[in-house]
């Protein structure tokens, strides 16, 4: 076995392992759904940085700005990476500020393990419509975000192994699948935080390292100022509306972390809202860390290959790592893209389990099911939800691509509705409902009509849900002093 070899197994087995060992902890649902709510503040924190950042970040961000500076000069992506890392940053901030503490109070007052069943017990409970539409929003764009991520696996390992794309799909798919539904959420947690170290170190130390052998900054802007100097503008040299709907689409996909269901259940899965604070400040602190490598990779690696180096830019992190570093500690770092898909994979999967075998196996189908039944119809989601991502991942969008829509849509169908449910008194259930379906169908249309090109979908959907939600429950409200 080769050395990068080495480096990558021993990645595998601390990671199998933990899987093993949590399965034993998980004997009811709320064990399999959300530890329990007994995690730590340093746990949850890294679950959700690991879980939020997935192999966009490491493969889809970096490969970016490789391919497209910091501000896009060519104008061809909405996002520019500069705008997207400051948007992403902003929006973690705002999400643990606005949501987290809140959610996890009212969540475990009203006894809700998923999203969909807070907004049902939120409004009066036995309200099957709120819950099954939430239901199917998150298992439609998870189905887009997990073949995304398998997607990632597939890239890294065809990239470092010589393997198919296909191998590598399945590989990863293999291993998330196994210990996801072996240890439901303390598998996931407790992976993640080991997988949240690795990402981060891969994140900083490759940049910085690759900085060093380019002759610090000024080499660096040297270098991809002989390629092309507007690549490390933030602007990209755009001007007018070009300029304007790049800022406003990177800033926008911050808009998003308010909205997706598994964040918002690490927020639910704390001990308690006190040890909140604490992992709001090591989360914001990550994501500070990890955006400003991601985007420093991508600006090193341009320097080092130069341009047009890789026929999908998608590619550039394994070999970079490959390129700098000794084979073994390539292949941990390797592990750090893989971490990044895995973490997010394993949360997504997790939490559409969830969603069909609480939602809508435990509430709808079978109330009186035992915790051993319901864990087990659990495990069996997972395993067919596994299939449908390996089917999806090979669709050909990009990684960043297929995220930024199934990011989309979560982020206005769920963003609007949490945020004005927990701050609003008036918000009221047809509001929420209406919101939900607003936010999400204004995604998919925007995204299939010619305004996909002047503006990020997350942006007008996000807002357009905001403003119904209001509108309708300020109507609603109007009625019942009516009545």
């Amino acid at each position: 076995m080769s050395a990068i070899g080495i480096g990558f197994a021993i990645y595998l087995i601390v990671i199998l392992v933990v899987g093993i060992w949590s399965a034993r902890r998980t004997k009811t649902l709320p064990d399999f759904l959300l530890a329990g709510r007994k995690l730590g503040p340093w746990v949850v924190a890294f679950s959700e940085r690991a879980s939020g950042e997935s192999g966009w970040m490491l493969l889809g961000l970096t490969g970016l700005v490789y391919a497209c500076g910091l501000g896009d000069p060519s104008g061809t992506k909405l996002e520019p990476a500069i705008w997207t890392a400051i948007g992403c940053v902003l929006g973690i901030t705002v999400s643990w500020y606005l949501v987290a503490e809140r959610l996890r109070r009212e969540s475990e007052q009203l006894g809700a393990l998923t999203i969909p069943r807070y907004f049902e017990l939120k409004y009066g409970g036995n309200q099957p419509v709120i819950r099954l539409v939430a239901t199917g929003i998150i298992s439609f764009c998870f189905a887009f975000y997990i073949a995304a991520q398998f997607d990632a696996a597939g890239k890294s390992l065809e990239q470092t192994f010589g393997w198919s794309h296909m191998s590598g799909v399945m590989t990863g798919a293999a291993i998330i699948v196994f210990y996801t539904l072996m240890g439901g959420f303390f598998a996931v947690a407790w992976t993640d935080f080991i997988q949240g170290w690795i990402m981060l170190v891969t994140l900083v130390v490759l940049p910085f390292v690759t900085l060093g052998h380019l002759g610090g900054w000024s080499g660096l802007v040297d270098k991809i100022g002989n390629i092309n100097p507007d690549l490390l503008s933030i602007t990209g040299n755009r001007t007018g509306w070009t300029l304007i709907s790049g800022i406003l689409g990177g800033l926008g996909v911050g808009l998003g972390y308010s909205g997706q269901p598994h964040l918002l259940a690490r927020y639910m899965s704390i001990r308690s809202a006190e040890d909140i604070k604490t992992s709001r400040k090591i989360a914001i602190v990550w994501a500070i860390l990890a955006y400003g490598g991601a985007v420093l990779m991508g600006l090193v690696a341009l320097g080092y290959f130069g341009g047009g180096y890789f026929k999908d830019p998608e590619m550039m992190m394994p070999e970079l790592a490959k390129t700098i570093f000794p084979a073994w500690f390539a292949g941990i770092l390797i592990s750090g893209a893989l971490a990044a898909m895995m973490s997010t994979a394993d949360s997504q999967l997790l939490v559409t389990t969830s969603a069909v075998s609480e939602d809508i196996y435990h509430q709808f189908i079978k109330p009186d099911a035992s915790q051993k039944q319901l864990v087990k119809v659990s495990r069996q989601v997972t395993m067919v939800l596994g299939i449908i991502a390996i089917l999806l991942s090979n669709l050909p969008k990009s990684i960043f691509d297929k995220v930024l829509f199934a990011w989309g849509g979560l982020g206005a169908a769920f963003g609007p509705a949490l945020i004005l449910s927990l701050w609003w008194k008036k918000t009221s259930k047809n509001g929420v409902l209406s919101g939900m379906i607003v936010g999400f169908v204004s995604v998919i249309l925007w995204d299939n009509s010619p305004l996909s090109t002047t503006l990020y979908s997350l942006v007008p959907g996000f807002f357009t849900a905001l403003l119904t939600i209001i509108v309708v429950s300020i109507f609603n409200g109007r009625l019942k002093k009516r009545a």
